[in-house]
């Protein structure tokens, strides 16, 4: 079955771009600004390679690219200045390329990124700091409100739900009604169920089956799968080789309702959410060649040598 989310607002407007999430599953891609980024291992923390890899992420086709400068998991406090840092100086390079989002849960961090040319804030804790609305409320910028039960940086032990799907729900309507009376309008709002955050593979795996469940909210949904654990235990591969299912899960998020897709692997996400567009009738073939009719000099060019 193919989901059709019922949108309070479809069209969002990130920095310059306007995109209807009736007709489009965007692709953003992960830039790591730090030295431990699980994925990675601080391959892109140089600010000339982080820049490399978000040109390269444009050129394949990426909607935004989403910058962090600290990485989820728990760890030690990083400085607010530090932080601004590490994010600022590349929205500010790329942001004249497409829309830029920055990874953070610090609202001065926020407020710099977006004074820079930020189009989104993507808060992975779920405005735990309520000021972050406010920040976000006070600009053009696109919020996205994501799950996790934990406190920033720290990590909840054996995490436990009754009805993860209902509770991720129910926390996600709450803080979408924090953001609403803080200012944030409805076509500046994004949810994100947070997979993998303060979950075990199960909630996570449960979380991708019923995903049609978050799009009653009204507002795009974003999936942040790639190449997580859930994906790595439930085939029992290592993280360089959980492309095809990062890719398998994207693909099951769109068709569940989902309308943005955050990847490391940003070419082939690409292909895969234009494949889905082009089979629903989003969007055009890039080209037409196979059986088609021979038009015009070929044709001629044939029948002279009959």
């Amino acid at each position: 079955m193919i989901v059709e989310p019922h949108f309070i607002a479809a069209r969002h407007r990130l920095g310059g771009v306007d995109i209807d999430f009736t007709r489009r599953i965007a692709t953003m891609a992960i830039v790591n600004r730090t030295p431990d980024s699980f994925y990675d291992r601080g391959e892109t923390f140089a600010l000339d390679a982080a820049l490399e890899k978000g040109r390269r992420a444009f050129a394949d086709g990426a909607d935004i690219l989403d910058v962090g400068g600290v990485k989820f998991a728990p760890g030690p406090a990083l400085p607010v200045a530090e932080e601004i840092e590490r994010v600022v100086p590349f929205v500010r390079e790329m942001a004249a390329g497409g829309p830029v989002s920055v990874d953070t849960f610090h609202p001065k961090v926020a407020a710099a990124a977006i004074a820079a040319g930020a189009a989104v804030i993507n808060d992975t804790t779920g405005l735990h700091d309520p000021e972050m609305a406010s920040v976000v409320a006070d600009s053009e910028a696109v919020l996205v409100i994501a799950h996790s039960a934990a406190e920033p940086r720290t990590r909840l032990v054996g995490p436990q739900y009754g009805d993860v799907v209902a509770e991720v729900h129910e926390f996600l309507r709450r803080r979408v009604d924090l953001a609403l009376s803080r200012g944030v309008p409805h076509e500046r709002i994004i949810v994100d169920p947070g997979h993998d955050l303060n979950k075990n593979t199960l909630h996570t795996l449960e979380i991708t089956r019923r995903l049609e469940a978050f799009t009653d909210l009204g507002y795009p949904v974003l999936v942040a799968h790639s190449n997580k654990d859930y994906i790595g235990e439930s085939l029992g591969r290592a993280k360089e080789d959980r492309l095809p299912g990062s890719l398998s899960s994207a693909v099951f998020c769109a068709l569940s309702g989902a309308r943005i897709v955050r990847a490391h692997n940003v070419r082939e996400t690409v292909d895969a959410m234009r494949m889905i567009e082009v089979t629903l009738g989003w969007r055009q073939p890039a080209y037409l060649r196979h059986n088609m009719p021979v038009q015009g000099p070929i044709r001629a060019m044939r029948g002279a040598r009959a």
